[in-house]
């Protein structure tokens, strides 16, 4: 089953009707919301969270990424595309564009939970292909198709937040960086989705510049952000609902990522840990 994290709303789509939702427990607390079950034409099923919370409630550094993806992986999902703002450090990634990409940077600051593992249970999964290249192309495609100028194989630098970036940030994370795109909630989300061995890919909708551009008036406001997001989201919606409609097989490298990742043996798992890696591992 595929799922989406997005803005609140988002699964609002042609085609896509809800269910209704579901309250998941997790070991972690409670994820940001239900997760609301969707119907997509043809009978086939899909899960959506809204990242931020109902209402937009939570900062970057706020959201519980570890319950979001345990709920998504215990309510049966395999592949997940992460809708998320991003701005531009690169002229010709222009605002309104989307960016697909293939790696990411982490320049947080190490206040988010960012594994399920610890407390006695160690793992080492690899990210050096977090994103999935199989749910890219789908995306890929479908932008294409609905006439979306996507730029594919770039870089997201995830920052802390939730304050907008220097000029010197900026210049950082594109230069030394090599990042083409930045912005506050993929990281750790993409490395969780890892750990639990799901297909994940992010869709990037571009909202401004950033501010490394020499002319005020280009930089980035949160203003400029909703704006851009605003009139680039039904054009998002579109991209996603043509992967919702049909979805690709998921990517069974990243199935088994868990697979040589586990160093504590079996006999060394507690009770909690074998339930732990029963839901990553399914």
């Amino acid at each position: 089953m595929l799922a989406v994290i997005g803005g609140s709303g988002f699964y609002a789509m042609d085609g896509v009707r809800a269910l209704g939702e579901e309250n998941v427990r997790t070991p972690f607390g409670e994820p940001s919301a239900p997760v609301a079950v969707l119907e997509v034409g043809g009978g086939g099923k899909a899960l959506f969270l809204p990242r931020h919370g109902a209402g937009h409630r939570y900062l970057p550094s706020e959201i519980n990424y570890r319950a979001n993806i345990w709920a998504l992986k215990s309510l049966g999902a395999r592949q997940v595309v992460a809708v998320s703002a991003a701005g531009s450090l690169r002229a010709e990634i222009a605002p309104g564009e989307f960016v697909l990409p293939s790696q990411y940077f982490d320049n947080t600051k190490g206040i988010r939970a960012r594994t399920f593992f610890g407390g006695g249970l160690i793992a080492h999964v690899s990210t050096a292909e977090s994103s999935c290249a199989v749910l890219r192309g789908a995306l890929a495609d479908a932008a294409k198709d609905a006439g979306a100028k996507i730029h594919c194989e770039k870089t997201y630098a995830c920052v802390e937040g939730p304050r907008l970036g220097t000029r010197a940030e900026s210049f950082f994370l594109r230069d030394a960086a090599g990042a083409d795109v930045v912005g506050m909630t993929n990281i750790p989300e993409a490395f969780l989705a890892r750990e639990a061995q799901l297909c994940y890919a992010t869709l990037a909708v571009v909202t401004d510049y950033d501010c490394w551009l020499d002319d005020p008036s280009q930089h980035v406001t949160t203003q400029k952000v909703i704006e851009r997001f605003g009139t680039s989201i039904a054009k998002a919606k579109e991209i996603v609902g043509r992967v919702l409609a049909s979805p690709p097989p998921p990517d069974e490298n990243h199935r088994r990522a868990l697979a040589e990742a586990v160093l504590t043996p079996p006999e060394m798992q507690s009770g909690e840990h074998r339930e732990l890696l029963a839901v990553l591992q399914s």
